[in-house]
């Protein structure tokens, strides 16, 4: 059975003020270090056989700590781009009328500027297809909260609304017992060695 392993980065430094980051390459924190480092023993007991990982810095580094510093970079796997909004305090977008950050939450509106749900879906989710289809059978993939919401509605047919946001540093696993026939399960959500996630940063 194939598995892919998704992990998303350690905490940001806009992460840790509650900043929307969307494509702004953000550093990790000192905090999201740790994290991933923390990490690094269990993604190395399940074995990866290949590696890929956004090639924003907050991703990046991520997959380096946890001992995959030669992970392939993709641009496919970058967070959603938030237009307009990048940079804004999440605090300040949810006191927006019409609900607009939840519909964005949701994947059903796209800020000034942004990039559609269906469009991130459609990128992020191609960039782990292929990777399966050269025969990937464990394959560790670093990226986003966005990025794994993004996956998981295409693998598993997970809506975005119905998924809590996914913890800095933090491991789900998606196994695939036939891409083609969509036999495929969740198997692990937002695992961290110190315990659960709670009130994640998006």
């Amino acid at each position: 059975m194939k598995r892919i392993f998704l992990v998303r980065h350690g905490e940001s430094e806009w992460n840790s003020v509650r900043r929307l980051q969307g494509q702004a390459d953000i550093n990790l924190s000192e905090t999201g270090r740790a994290q991933a480092r923390a990490l690094r023993a269990t993604i190395r007991n399940l074995t990866p056989d290949q590696a890929l990982t956004s090639d924003l810095k907050r991703a990046s580094e991520t997959a380096e700590l946890l001992g995959f510093e030669h992970a392939s970079p993709s641009s496919r796997l970058r967070e959603i781009d938030v237009g307009e909004w990048t940079g804004t305090p999440i605090a300040d977008l949810s006191k927006l009328n019409d609900g607009l950050y939840r519909r964005w939450r949701a994947g059903t509106y796209t800020p000034p500027g942004g990039e559609s749900w269906n469009d991130f879906v459609a990128r992020s989710s191609a960039a782990v297809g292929e990777a399966l289809q050269r025969g990937a059978e464990r394959l560790l993939v670093v990226c986003h909260g966005g990025v794994i919401r993004a996956l998981l509605e295409h693998f598993i047919t997970l809506p975005p609304h119905r998924l809590v946001p996914v913890g800095p540093a933090s491991l789900s696993i998606v196994a695939v017992r036939d891409l083609e026939a969509q036999d495929i399960r969740l198997e692990l959500l937002n695992y961290r060695p110190d315990g659960p996630a709670l009130d994640s940063p998006d």
